[in-house]
């Protein structure tokens, strides 16, 4: 099949495209004001971090407390704010809250910050795409990064831009000048990337479409394959899960076949074991993306289709990029299956919600 030139979709592939620009004016800002530093500063130490988000900022989250650990060697985790607020006892202090929330205005994470805040005493950082929001107004320190907002519904590049802010906090506070550099060369290094990525993704979709979309990754790349499940969901109305990639040995290899598309995100920390389980999986019959910063004869072997990074910067830096290829999935998939991923079915950007209280509470991804 050939694509036409619908403007169904134009909002959500001008975001993805518009990604590496964005990463530029936000890290600008960001530096160029010293505002990452002044809030380092205002931060607990020595503590717990908690990445706390929904849906797709939750996956950030997951991606945001692993590249905390690594970069700064403190402890660091990812909950989803319903946890907070249903199961407060779950919710360790003393810490360091981060809530993550491109309205600004999702009511669990309100929710959570006023209970962090109000209730417990304890000072949180929130980081949103919004002006003006609730979140804003209760955390009592805010990263807001503006030119990241998006008028589609699913997040593509508030999500990549929110995650490089995280980690270039984490790389402040672990004095690590090298990791600072290095992100801010990400968006020179990813833009002659994308038409690649993009005819890659478009050629696989061009082929066919699946039962099963399955996606891989270990450790930072987890949240990137959960992400990248999500915004297959989203976009295409399609079945999708997410795995660690060494776990989907454990029984969830049943569901593969030629109808399953199993992606990997292929890491250089657990790279041999990670393409062993590739090798296998493509023995058993299953369809497969590979996306990795580099490449070798058992990835051009057992991959049906690849795209190499080829990227000069540390493996934690290339989550944001990683995920670009999953956020092209959904939006072509969704395109071919004759939906128009700026406006996915039974999705909007606000959302009633029940709140603990019984009442109700505007809630936007």
């Amino acid at each position: 099949m050939t694509f036409s030139s619908s403007t169904e979709g134009v909002h959500t592939i001008a975001e993805i495209l518009s990604e590496p620009q964005t990463w530029t004016q936000c890290l600008s800002e960001l530096f160029d004001s010293g505002q990452i530093a002044k809030i380092n500063e205002k931060l607990n130490k020595n503590v717990e971090w908690i990445f706390v988000g929904c849906g797709s900022s939750f996956y950030l989250a997951q991606i945001a407390a692993s590249s905390w650990s690594i970069l700064t060697g403190i402890p660091a985790r990812a909950i989803p704010a319903s946890e907070i607020l249903l199961f407060p006892e779950l919710f360790p202090a003393p810490c360091q809250p981060i809530f993550i929330s491109r309205s600004g205005r999702t009511s669990e994470i309100v929710e959570a910050a006023q209970y962090t805040e109000s209730d417990l005493g304890i000072q949180s950082l929130a980081i949103t795409c919004g002006i003006g929001t609730p979140i804003e107004e209760i955390c009592s320190n805010v990263i807001r990064l503006s030119p990241a907002d998006e008028k589609s519904t699913v997040m593509t590049r508030s999500f990549t831009s929110m995650l490089l802010a995280l980690q270039a906090l984490a790389a402040d506070r672990a004095s690590n000048k090298s990791f600072l550099t290095s992100l801010r060369a990400l968006p020179g290094q990813v833009a002659p990337r994308l038409d690649g990525m993009q005819a890659t993704v478009r050629s696989l979709v061009d082929k066919q479409t699946y039962a099963d979309y399955v996606f891989l990754g270990q450790g930072p790349f987890f949240g990137v394959a959960q992400e990248s499940m999500l915004k297959v969901k989203e976009m295409s109305c399609s079945y999708a899960q997410a795995f660690h990639t060494l776990e989907f040995r454990h029984g969830p290899k049943a569901i593969v076949s030629p109808e399953t598309l199993l992606t990997f995100f292929v890491s250089e920390s657990g790279f041999a074991n990670e393409i062993s389980v590739l090798q296998e999986m493509k023995e058993l019959g299953a369809t497969t993306l590979v996306i990795s910063n580099s490449s070798n004869s058992v990835i051009r072997a057992s991959a049906d289709y690849s795209i190499e990074l080829s990227l000069d910067i540390p493996e934690v830096a290339r989550p944001a990029a990683s995920v670009i290829a999953g956020q092209f999935l959904g939006f072509y998939t969704g395109l071919r299956k004759g939906f128009n991923p700026d406006r996915p079915r039974n999705l909007s950007r606000v959302v009633m919600l029940e709140g603990r209280d019984g009442g109700s509470h505007r809630a936007t991804t």
